[in-house]
Formats: C-alpha cells, structure tokens, sequence
C-alpha cells in the first residue's frame, strides 16, 4: 500500500465519513476517528464544526494545501455572487477535479499523479498541473497513447460513479467537454459539503 493511499484513509478516519463513498474505506467498518479515544463523543463547538467542514472539502479534492485552498476562498469572495457556490465552482474547474469526474481515473488521488505525469491535454496542447483551472467549453481528453493503462479502462468501465450533467464524455474516444461550472446540488459528493461553513471560518 502506497503512501499516498495509507494518508487517503488516515483522511477518511479522522473526519469519520467515508469522503469519497469507496466501499474499501476503513470507516464502514470503524465509523469512529483514530487513537485511543477515537470512540469518545464531543459536541463540537462551533470552530470545530467550521474546521470539520473545511477539512471534509478540502480532503476531498486530494488534500489540497491549505495555502491554496486559503486563495480559491479569497478568489471566492472576490467574484460576485454566492462565495459559498463560487468556492464549490472553483474547485471543480481544477483540472484534477474534471478528469476525477469525467471518471478517466479511479480517485481524486489517481488524477493528480495522472495529471502530473502528463497523461492528459487540454484543448489538444499537454497541460501537466493538476490545479490547472478549466473554463467552459474546453476539451479534455487522455493522450492516445495513455487510453490502454489499466488505471484508465478499470475507472471507465466501473459502475460506481456516474458522470455529472456538467460534463459531456465520449466515453470510446475518452474525451470530454467541460460544459459549465456547476452549483452545489449539482456536484455528486457521498457526503454533505457544508461550502458555508468553510465561508465562516475563514472569515472569523
């Protein structure tokens, strides 16, 4: 087992939710956060609470570094609208969010190493930086030579997820177009995402 799975799990049972609905996570097995007092319940404050809802998100999407996700909620703010709705956007236009969803891949994890290792083009040119932002319309597909990896053929034909409205796959020629910034209902998470809350703690 990889580093990067054993930290994946250490996520999953810290927050106590299975984040990403596998049916290999720990938590449906131990629903109860790790350590010796992992079975000892508290009523979380309302910090705890906000911080809970913080790390849930930002574990989600690979547990992104907390510098980053500090900016996406600044850029959040700055734009008009919603900042909750804006957050839950920016973070699907990330690059490794989009090939996650268009289910080129397994996990979140899969997708940044996928991306990073520049198995992946954006518009026809090779984009290898999995925060990459997407904007409507553009075109991701897996390089020809990368469509018979295991990795690819195993997350495709999986019936575990299915693909969401805001992203149209072919799957055969394993292409997509990202078609729009989805809202929150519209993101197929397992478990609820509380984006306003995150909102909260940050704007302490």
């Amino acid at each position: 087992m990889t580093k990067r799975i054993k930290a994946k799990y250490k996520i999953n049972r810290r927050l106590g939710v299975n984040l990403w609905g596998r049916p290999k996570s720990p938590v449906t097995i131990r629903d109860y956060r790790p350590g010796e007092h992992g079975q000892r319940r508290r009523k979380a404050s309302d910090y705890g609470t906000q911080l809970m809802a913080k790390q849930k998100l930002k574990g989600y999407y690979g547990n992104i570094s907390e510098r980053r996700f500090r900016r996406y909620y600044q850029e959040a703010v700055r734009r008009r609208g919603d900042t909750s709705e804006n957050l839950i956007a920016i973070l699907e236009r990330r690059l490794d969010a989009v090939v996650y969803r268009m289910k080129f891949v397994p996990t979140v994890f899969a997708a940044r190493q996928f991306v990073n290792h520049g198995h992946i083009r954006v518009n026809g040119k090779r984009v290898n930086i999995p925060s990459y932002l997407v904007s409507d319309g553009d075109v991701i597909e897996v390089k020809e030579k990368s469509r018979e990896l295991p990795l690819v053929l195993e997350a495709i034909e999986s019936p575990e997820r299915d693909l969401p409205d805001y992203v149209d796959v072919d799957v055969k020629k394993m292409r997509g177009t990202y078609v729009r910034a989805p809202k929150l209902a519209d993101v197929p998470y397992p478990v609820q995402m509380e984006p306003n809350l995150v909102i909260e703690f940050y704007s302490r």
